[in-house]
């Protein structure tokens, strides 16, 4: 009797183990894949905070299924993507500024979603800063999804294809506003631009033409203090002297957020990384081509107490020397991030 009870035990506990062992197995093959986050060499280090946020596959594919979903708006016609297409770089490219719900349209023309790591604050007057407390205006605003989001909550809770991918990226399928904004956070920070023949050229895997190699020496002399390599943004919030427009409601920029009368009309310097394929520019979107904007730097700057003293006197180009800086601006188009099927929607 004593070793039967000997040889229940062992099998007991031997069962026991194999059941652990078999678990943990389960439980490590469902443990989000890692995923690296790849840039250039000559990029500065990122400033986004990773370790708050590690990198899956599952969670980039949750966040691919989110920003495709138009379920994150009130009508179901204003995902993410109906103003952020991949086509311009995740930005606005059909109209001069983001419309929404009841065709309605905001101040500001969509800012293109492709080197996020690097910035700090978000939005043309830097009202947000953190990726993550960005996504809720944009669901909540009325001229944009016009959602709440414990509706969207409640959406996405009875919609059981979202099961699997909660499930996959964080361990249980509850859907939470938290997850969904790291889930977001993760597509929308492998948007990385860094492929282009300026690239190339920098490596000496390319030559630029005459044309390009002027603009680029023309770009050295007189854009790069705004717009420095390799970002070419500095991230700074600047006037420069743009005539207010009487069709669009007042905006002031900067001095939205901060209550600063010197900020007026500040906006963030934009990066001119893929601007061949971002336009309509400015804040507002009201130039349709990189001439216009030249032009405007050359002699369209309206003066004004905030203006930039870079820009006290304008930028002098003459029409040849706008030809050789459009050709160099087109340089820095990176042709794979808008054809990239990785960031298609699966369906």
């Amino acid at each position: 009797m004593k070793w039967k009870l000997i040889g229940i035990l062992i099998l007991f506990t031997l069962s026991g183990s194999i059941l652990i062992n078999s678990c943990k197995k389960i439980s490590e093959s469902e443990a989000p894949t890692p995923l690296a986050f790849v840039y250039q060499e000559n990029f500065p280090a990122p400033v986004y905070n990773f370790e708050g946020n590690p990198l899956t596959q599952e969670g980039f594919e949750l966040g691919r299924k989110l920003f495709y979903d138009g379920q994150l708006s009130i009508d179901g016609n204003y995902p993410c993507v109906s103003c952020h297409h991949q086509i311009a770089v995740f930005g606005t490219y059909d109209q001069d500024r983001s419309h929404g719900y009841n065709d309605q349209h905001t101040l500001r023309n969509a800012s293109p979603l492709f080197n996020l790591a690097w910035k700090k604050e978000f939005h043309a007057d830097g009202e947000f800063t953190s990726l993550e407390s960005e996504f809720i205006q944009p669901i909540t605003a009325h001229n944009e999804m016009a959602e709440t989001i414990d509706h969207v909550l409640k959406k996405l809770r009875r919609d059981t294809s979202y099961n699997h991918y909660f499930q996959k990226a964080f361990g249980s399928h509850t859907v939470t506003l938290p997850r969904i904004q790291k889930a977001l956070s993760q597509f929308v920070l492998l948007l990385v631009s860094g492929n282009t023949k300026f690239d190339k050229y920098k490596k000496g895997q390319a030559a630029f033409t005459d044309y390009e190699q002027r603009g680029y020496e023309i770009y050295q002399a007189k854009c790069a203090t705004c717009h420095p390599e390799p970002m070419f943004t500095d991230y700074s919030y600047r006037n420069i002297g743009l005539p207010k427009l009487s069709y669009i409601p007042e905006d002031n920029g900067r001095m939205m957020v901060t209550g600063k009368r010197e900020d007026s009309l500040k906006f963030r310097v934009p990066s001119l990384r893929n601007v061949s394929l971002t336009y309509p520019y400015m804040h507002d979107g009201r130039f349709h081509s990189l001439k216009a904007c030249l032009e405007h730097y050359r002699d369209g700057i309206q003066q004004n107490p905030n203006l930039d003293p870079l820009l006290a006197n304008g930028i002098q180009l003459n029409d040849s020397q706008i030809i050789d800086v459009v050709a160099f601006l087109r340089t820095l188009t990176d042709s794979t991030l808008v054809t990239d099927t990785k960031f298609v929607h699966q369906h």
